[in-house]
């Protein structure tokens, strides 16, 4: 228990003791914070894309002071949210103003994937906006073993805004439609026609729906007056908007994305993350756009021509066709060839099960 004790003074006395420069080690320190009393007092009125919040139901305001604490208790992401928002948002509230629809449902990403584009649900949902396959391929996102513009911050929230437009269409509440941009609208639906009633406040919903519109809220209200709650960060604290060059593929083998990296004097890493959609270390044959760093789309189709001829006489490609009786490791030990090396030539997992008449890359 001594130990214990011990340890957590010296913390304390870490965090708020000056360094050598005679400040503190967090400019914002403890003393500075608010309250979580005073930070929960929300006066009126409060609103979602203009629709008030029912304050004055104390069930109401129990809820949205429930969701705005457990936010204000994890601190490290808001400040982390808050540093994103500035990379995205400008473009959400464009193509949100181009449709005349409220900015306030750019703070759906937030609560979807804290603005992350690899974010993944039990359920399936993947990227910046949550997309399930079927949904996300109905508003015109391409989703295989390849590319999955779910990951596409671009693709993605042009396929959220349409999803959520066609929403209100229907309900008639931008509420509703984000209530049922989570749980889908055939459930919002059939509760309307069990519950008679039409009002987001008064649904008996599954509970994470219950909370949904309290976080976008209370996500709403921090990102309006961050200061107010204790996040003090300067402009050079955010970070800077997505910049890049974009360039037209046309690819008649699939390639390997190094080269495209290569081409774009970058790093396979960094041409990953301007490119999230792309599955793998390939680009499959057909025509692709891809975001490579800010002034390397000049001259860069001329540096990977050479490239890919070069690396066209150096790999050899052959087209096997697999035969009953294959197997993925018998096919590599009869080319001679690495497992693994054959598994990411075509984009496969070790696991998975192949069939006679399919046909596998092999480079010699």
């Amino acid at each position: 228990m001594q130990k214990h004790f011990l340890l957590f003074s010296v913390l304390v006395f870490c965090i708020l003791s000056p360094n050598v420069n005679g400040e503190t080690m967090d400019n914002i320190s403890p003393a500075s914070l608010p309250s979580l009393i005073s930070a929960i007092r929300i006066g009126g009125p409060v609103t979602f894309c203009s629709e008030q919040l029912p304050l004055d139901s104390t069930e109401v305001r129990e809820r949205l002071e429930k969701e705005l604490l457990l936010i204000l208790w994890n601190r490290p992401q808001v400040i982390l949210w808050l540093k994103r928002s500035t990379r995205y948002f400008p473009y959400i509230a464009k193509i949100l103003a181009q449709n005349d629809m409220p900015e306030d449902l750019k703070y759906i990403a937030v609560v979807e994937s804290a603005l992350l584009s690899h974010a993944g649900s039990s359920k399936g949902a993947v990227g910046y906006w949550q997309f399930i396959k079927s949904t996300g391929r109905r508003y015109g996102l391409t989703i295989n073993r390849n590319i999955d513009e779910r990951r596409n911050f671009f693709a993605s929230t042009k396929a959220a805004v349409r999803y959520l437009q066609e929403l209100h269409d229907l309900f008639g509440s931008w509420t509703l439609a984000a209530a049922a941009y989570n749980v889908g609208e055939d459930r919002i639906q059939e509760e309307q026609s069990r519950q008679k009633v039409d009002n987001y406040y008064d649904f008996y919903l599954p509970l994470e729906t219950q909370r949904y519109i309290f976080k976008i809220i209370a996500v709403k209200l921090v990102f309006s007056n961050p200061a107010r709650f204790g996040f003090h960060l300067q402009p050079e604290d955010y970070y800077p908007p997505i910049s890049f060059d974009k360039v037209k593929l046309t690819l008649s083998y699939r390639t390997p994305l190094y080269l495209v990296a290569q081409a774009a004097e970058t790093y396979f890493k960094q041409i990953k993350d301007l490119n999230p959609e792309v599955r793998g270390h390939n680009l499959p044959k057909g025509s692709h756009i891809i975001a490579v760093p800010k002034g390397s789309g000049e001259n860069f189709h001329s540096r990977f021509a050479i490239l890919a001829e070069k690396w066209r006489q150096d790999n050899k490609m052959h087209i096997y066709i697999v035969k009953k009786g294959d197997n993925l490791s018998t096919i590599a030990d009869r080319f001679d060839v690495a497992l693994p090396a054959l598994l990411a030539w075509n984009n496969l997992s070790a696991n998975k099960y192949i069939h006679p008449g399919e046909k596998l890359v092999i480079y010699q």
